[in-house]
């Protein structure tokens, strides 16, 4: 494939069978455990695949689709977006090692962080999201691995990353992103330093709401062979069928992206001139805290923003969400159909100020703008 062509005519036409006589024209799902082979000394050859937990044509191909998108070296996949994150964690920590997590990452991942590795030994701490190269300072000697995520979860922070990977590669320190809300289209963390790019396919590239799927892009070789390692020494493996879903998600995935991050700006943009809300997070609108850096450094938004609301009580807060109709309520994003979910109640910071509001998060789907804005005006209506 050329490398001069969009990543819109690089997903149509990359990870195809050869065309033949009758040949269809994605990959066939092959389901197995048991591979079979035609001399016994070939069962302990490392060229090829000796289990089905090892993959398939189609996780191949969806595999080099995620590596073409990152430009990295190679691409591990996972049967969740969580797992995607842990399992390269687990390959790059030890006992007695400390990582530093941005105070705006994802929750499951600040639980994970907090539980299973201070259970091995690894201690976590907190850093402000937009600390920058002064990252420097909360390094310690043991330090060996950054967490990044930008935007960071509900709060949508963005991180200076060219200067943290900075810092990161003198002092040789793995820089790990969830790179989930640009879906790879509109920020190129390896490109900018990063080593391991996380995604949860399970949103964008899933588009359905109906399987779960993580990957997790290498820019370099050594850390793909350990984490790959770690991987089958962990026993990580994903079905074909839901690698299936996720290729056939990859080919539509730029015109959807396109369409809901255009909505989630009209939106955010709307909302700024509306009396009942008093700040929204977003990096694409003038005015948010980091918009120069997001300008920078990405190419365009996502699909998700929150926004904070003046005063309410809870149970009014609670109102406001339940009122509204073509808004689902519930995690997760990314898929065709839009999302409400009201943040306080699992809202936790370290380092960060107190919201001055309750914290409402949407994620837009492929509704008409138009009629999502109806359906928020009218459920802002009955609280306020």
């Amino acid at each position: 494939m050329k490398k001069d062509r969009k990543l819109a005519t690089k997903f149509t036409h990359m990870g195809r069978p050869t065309a033949g006589l009758g040949t269809s024209v994605s990959h066939p799902v092959t389901r197995a455990s048991t591979l079979l082979f035609e001399k016994a000394e070939d069962l302990y050859r490392n060229d090829i695949r000796g289990y089905g937990r090892h993959g398939t044509a189609v996780h191949d191909a969806l595999a080099d689709l995620f590596t073409e998108l990152e430009g990295g070296f190679g691409t591990l996949l996972y049967p969740s977006g969580l797992a995607a994150l842990t399992g390269p964690i687990l390959s790059v920590v030890s006992p007695g090692d400390h990582i530093l997590l941005s105070d705006s990452a994802y929750g499951p991942t600040r639980s994970f962080c907090e539980t299973f590795l201070k259970k091995i030994g690894v201690e976590t701490t907190y850093f402000d999201p937009r600390i920058g190269a002064s990252i420097k300072n909360e390094i310690k000697a043991n330090t060996t691995l950054i967490l990044l995520e930008s935007p960071g979860s509900l709060t949508f922070e963005v991180h200076d990353i060219p200067a943290i990977t900075k810092v990161a590669k003198a002092k040789k320190i793995t820089t790990l992103i969830d790179n989930t809300w640009s879906a790879g289209i509109t920020l190129s963390p390896l490109k900018l330093g990063v080593d391991i790019s996380v995604h949860a396919a399970t949103k964008y590239f899933g588009g359905h709401s109906d399987v779960m799927y993580g990957a997790a892009v290498f820019a370099d070789k050594t850390r793909f062979l350990k984490a790959q390692k770690t991987a089958k020494q962990l026993g990580n493996a994903s079905s074909p069928d839901d690698a299936y879903q996720i290729l056939r998600g990859f080919r539509t995935v730029i015109p959807r992206f396109r369409q809901q991050e255009a909505t989630s700006l009209a939106l955010a943009e709307w909302l700024m001139t509306r009396d009942e809300v008093q700040q929204v997070l977003h990096p694409a609108v003038l005015g948010h805290p980091d918009h120069a850096l997001w300008k920078r450094d990405f190419t365009g938004g996502g699909c998700i923003f929150s926004v904070v609301l003046k005063p309410l009580t809870d149970t009014d807060v609670l109102k406001f969400v339940n009122a509204l109709n073509l808004f689902g309520i519930g995690y997760s994003y990314g898929g065709f159909e839009s999302l409400a979910i009201h943040c306080d109640p699992q809202l936790r910071r370290y380092l960060a100020k107190t919201l001055p509001g309750p914290l409402v998060r949407f994620a837009c789907g492929l509704e008409d703008p138009s009629d999502l804005k109806a359906d928020i005006e009218q459920a802002l209506a009955t609280v306020f």
